[in-house]
């Protein structure tokens, strides 16, 4: 994009990108219907624009409607649609900025599915919230999780995905 340089690390949403630049800031653009591009606003922008609030990101990730960034302090913030619980923050307030995601630290890696969130922590497991009607959080159950719960059965994971009601993770030896 003309203006914008210095990017490590991109995300595409539904209808909407992120832009984490080397100064661990973030750039989104798109749609903003629901508040996806964290800027504090629900306008949608054809350039990109700063998502307010965030330092020392260290990576983000895309959903249908909501944003994700993990801090290099091992912190997740969220922000955009929350009707289902993706934002992570124990309601289903839309937010327009970024908000902590409530009770996960030790953070390294976050995905972002089409209405749920996953995070892959250092140790290895992995967490979710969010959309879970198919049971795409994988805690046993098909209720929707307003906060993080624990992946039943995930050790020793090296990365995850968010599919549309799915998620997947591949553990350090390469099995999915």
């Amino acid at each position: 994009m003309a203006g914008l340089t210095g990017a490590t690390a991109i995300a595409a949403g539904n209808f909407h990108s992120l832009v984490l630049l080397s100064d661990g800031t973030v750039r989104a653009f798109g749609d903003n219907r629901y508040a996806q591009l964290g800027d504090g606003t629900t306008t949608s922008r054809s350039t990109p624009v700063q998502v307010s609030g965030l330092s020392s990101v260290a990576g983000v990730s895309a959903g249908r409607e909501h944003s994700l960034a993990v801090r290099s302090d091992g912190t997740v913030w969220a922000w955009g649609n929350n009707e289902n619980g993706a934002l992570g923050d124990s309601t289903t307030t839309d937010h327009t900025t970024p908000v902590q995601v409530h009770s996960l630290t030790g953070v390294t890696t976050v995905a972002a599915g089409y209405y749920h969130s996953l995070a892959l922590k250092s140790d290895g497991t992995v967490w979710a919230w969010g959309e879970n009607a198919y049971g795409g959080l994988g805690d046993g159950t098909a209720s929707n999780r307003l906060s993080p719960v624990q992946v039943t059965g995930l050790t020793s994971m090296a990365s995850i995905a968010g599919g549309g009601q799915t998620s997947l993770a591949v553990n350090r030896t390469g099995l999915v």
